[in-house]
């Protein structure tokens, strides 16, 4: 099979039937054999219902309902699961992503050797309360994670090849980060494509400012986990070796000075309680890092998301993301 095609949805009952109907249109136009992979994400509304009318009309549509709203991340780490393709794409539900860009998003996996090619909404009709903080927010995870040139890392459409969705786990909200976590994963060919973005043409925006506060703490912890998941004891140690170092030259600086003028105690010192914070805290950034290193990334149902129901599932096919 050469394209899979993973859209994660949480209340787009309206958009499903023509996103459905552009997807199938594009795919035969260009012979490509396909699935397409719907995740409901615990929609309220008739999603589901209309996900399996669907299936009636579609062969190659799949669908996947989780047991309740767990997330766009868990949507995309059980679409991932399932995707048997030789390239996966991924793409939002609510029609502002075009599928007329798969074939050649499938072009620069297949022909052009890339690992992953993110879209780039160059062109977002979205307002400036959300398209200022985006740019804030990208701009921030080049610097942070040394990819470059990309402009939009929270761009759902997507193209991925299989063992770069096999060999990554998102969760929380991690997948803004997917191309940070497949450059950690030794995947480190990413390019870039100029996609088009439609205004939302049915439904209200799934995501309100909070996002942007999320991001960034989220940015952050892809950051630690990038650099220091398998040794936090380089980052913890690190500092709480300097702390105690700082702190214990200190308290040798005033015991000198106290035994060798004898002019003033100790404890009259301000710089006798900066040394001693300074070694409290150092050892107990070292027992921190001691603790990290033992039980880091040791979640092991991390990713164990309760999937309520199936629509053409293969029934050879393991579910390695989730449980059903």
């Amino acid at each position: 099979m050469q394209i899979s095609i993973v859209v994660p949805l949480f209340n787009e009952e309206e958009s499903l039937p023509e996103l459905m109907a552009w997807i199938d249109r594009v795919m035969k136009e260009h012979s490509f054999s396909h699935e397409v992979i719907m995740v409901d994400d615990g929609s309220k509304d008739t999603s589901w219902r209309v996900i399996e009318n669907l299936s009636a009309t579609y062969p190659a549509l799949r669908g996947i309902k989780l047991g309740r709203n767990y997330g766009k991340s868990a949507a995309l780490n059980v679409g991932f699961g399932e995707a048997q393709g030789d390239v996966v794409i991924t793409m939002d539900a609510d029609l502002q992503d075009s599928p007329d860009e798969v074939p050649e998003l499938y072009r620069m996996i297949v022909e052009d050797g890339y690992d992953l090619v993110s879209g780039w909404k160059q062109k977002r009709y979205d307002p400036i309360s959300k398209t200022l903080p985006t740019k804030l927010y990208n701009w921030a995870a080049r610097s942070m994670s040394g990819i470059n040139n990309l402009h939009d890392f929270n761009c759902g459409l997507k193209s991925y090849k299989n063992e770069v969705v096999k060999s990554i786990e998102i969760y929380g909200e991690m997948h803004r980060y997917i191309p940070i976590l497949a450059k950690k994963a030794g995947y480190d060919k990413i390019g870039e494509k100029i996609v088009h973005h439609q205004a939302r043409k049915y439904g209200t925006t799934k995501f309100g400012l909070e996002r942007f506060l999320y991001g960034l703490l989220d940015l952050l912890s892809v950051s630690f986990m990038t650099r220091f998941a398998k040794r936090p004891m380089h980052l913890f140690g690190g500092l709480g070796a300097l702390c105690f170092l700082i702190g214990f030259l200190i308290t040798v600086y005033l015991t000198i000075a106290k035994f060798a003028f004898n002019v003033y105690r100790m404890t009259d010192r301000p710089l006798f309680y900066i040394g001693l914070v300074a070694i409290i805290v150092g050892v107990q950034l070292f027992l921190s890092g001691f603790l990290a290193e033992l039980v880091s990334r040791s979640s092991a149902d991390r990713n164990n998301y309760l999937i309520a129901k199936y629509v053409n599932r293969n029934p050879s096919q393991p579910s390695p993301k989730g449980r059903a």
